[in-house]
C-alpha cells in the first residue's frame, strides 16, 4: 500500500480512501491512485481490512453437491442478491456428508465470514450450537425447521419437503394409481419427501410403498436399475415419484427401452422442475419449487442483519406446486 501511496504521490490514508470510500476522493487523486494500483499489481489485504473493520464482507454457503443442478439456481441467486451490497460468496461442498459439512463451518469461521447459508436441516446438535455460539448469522434453506423449531439455527427460507411427498402421492392417487413407488438419493430431503409420500399413501388405505434410495450424488441412470428390480418383485405398480427430476428422466429412458409406455402402463413424477422435465418425452409432471427464490430471500435475510435492521419473520415457507405435464 505504501508502494502505491509512493506512486501516485499521495498519502497512505488517500490511497485507503481511494480503496474504500472512492466518493470521498477527487477524481484527479482517483485516478492517479488507480493507476498506480494497475502498473503494481496491488491487490489490498482483505484479512487486514477485515480485522480493522470487523467485517470480511465474504458470506459462505454450502451445499451437498454442485453437481446437481437443483441447487445452481439458488446459489446464482444468493451470489447476485449478496453483489448488490458489496459482499462475495464462498462456496462449499458437504458432499452429503455430516462430517465434512462440520469441518467447512470451521474453516469458515475461521475465515472471519460474515454468514452462512446451509442446505437443510439435519446438522447435529453440536454443530448447531456452535453456529448460535458463534454469533454470525445462519440462513438454512432448502427445508423447514422441525416441530417446535428444534432444528432451527437461527433463520430459514424453504418449503415442506413432507409436504411435498403429500402432494405427489394425492397427485397420482387422484388420477387412479393404487400401487405406487418411490426412488430417491439416500439423503434426509428425500427421506423426508417419501414420508410424506407414504403417509398420504396410508391415508388413502393403500398398499405399503416400495422405495429403493441411491447413494449420492445421483446419477441419471441411477434409477433404471432399482426400477427393473420393483417391477420383478411387484408387477402391480402403476406410478413412480422420483426424489429429483434427473431419475425421473431416466425411468422415461428405461421405460423405452423396456417397452413400457408411459403414463399408460407406468406413470411417472418428478421433483425440482428442471429444464428437463420440460424437454423430456413425455413431459415431466414434477413439484415445482422456487429455487431462485430461495437463494435470493437467504441474502436477504443476511443483508438485513448484517445491516443491523429486523429481517422479518424467523422463517419463510415459499411453499411448492404440482406442474400436470403428459407423464402422469
Amino acid at each position: 500500500m505504501s508502494d502505491v501511496a509512493r506512486e501516485a504521490g499521495v498519502s497512505l490514508v488517500t490511497v485507503s480512501r481511494a480503496l474504500n470510500t472512492p466518493e470521498k476522493v477527487s477524481r484527479d487523486t482517483l485516478a492517479a491512485v488507480r493507476r498506480a494500483i494497475a502498473l503494481l499489481g496491488y491487490v489490498p489485504n482483505l484479512m487486514a481490512g477485515s480485522l480493522a473493520s470487523n467485517r470480511s464482507r465474504i458470506v459462505a454457503a454450502i451445499v451437498p453437491t454442485i453437481s446437481n443442478l437443483v441447487f445452481a439456481e439458488t446459489i446464482e441467486a444468493l451470489t447476485h442478491t449478496l453483489a448488490g451490497d458489496g459482499y462475495q460468496l464462498l462456496l462449499g461442498q458437504s458432499g452429503y456428508s455430516k462430517q465434512v459439512e462440520a469441518a467447512l463451518v470451521d474453516t469458515f469461521l475461521g475465515r472471519r465470514v460474515d454468514g452462512l447459508v446451509l442446505t437443510g436441516f439435519s446438522q447435529p446438535k453440536a454443530l448447531r450450537l456452535k453456529l448460535q455460539r458463534a454469533n454470525v448469522p445462519v440462513v438454512q434453506t432448502w427445508g423447514l425447521p422441525g416441530p417446535g423449531h428444534t432444528t432451527l439455527i437461527d433463520m430459514a427460507v424453504g418449503f415442506s419437503n413432507a409436504g411435498a411427498g403429500r402432494a405427489a402421492a394425492r397427485h397420482l392417487i387422484d388420477r387412479g394409481h393404487r400401487t405406487l413407488a418411490f426412488i430417491g438419493a439416500d439423503e434426509a430431503r428425500s427421506r423426508q419427501r417419501l414420508q410424506g409420500f407414504r403417509a398420504e399413501a396410508l391415508a388413502a388405505d393403500l398398499p405399503e410403498i416400495e422405495a429403493a434410495f441411491i447413494p449420492p450424488p445421483v446419477q441419471i441412470d441411477a434409477a433404471g436399475p432399482c426400477l427393473e428390480q420393483m417391477l420383478t418383485r411387484r408387477p402391480d405398480i402403476t406410478a413412480v415419484f422420483c426424489n429429483n427430476d434427473l431419475l425421473a428422466a431416466g425411468l422415461l429412458f428405461t421405460c423405452r427401452q423396456n417397452g413400457l409406455p408411459v403414463p399408460e402402463r407406468l406413470a411417472i413424477m418428478g421433483f425440482g422442475d428442471l429444464s428437463i422435465s420440460r424437454a423430456a418425452s413425455p413431459a415431466l409432471s414434477t413439484i415445482r419449487i422456487r429455487r431462485a427464490e430461495m437463494g435470493e430471500r437467504a441474502g436477504k435475510m443476511l443483508m438485513a442483519r448484517l445491516g443491523n435492521s429486523a429481517p422479518g419473520a424467523k422463517f419463510a415457507d415459499l411453499g411448492f406446486e404440482v406442474i400436470e405435464r403428459s407423464s402422469t
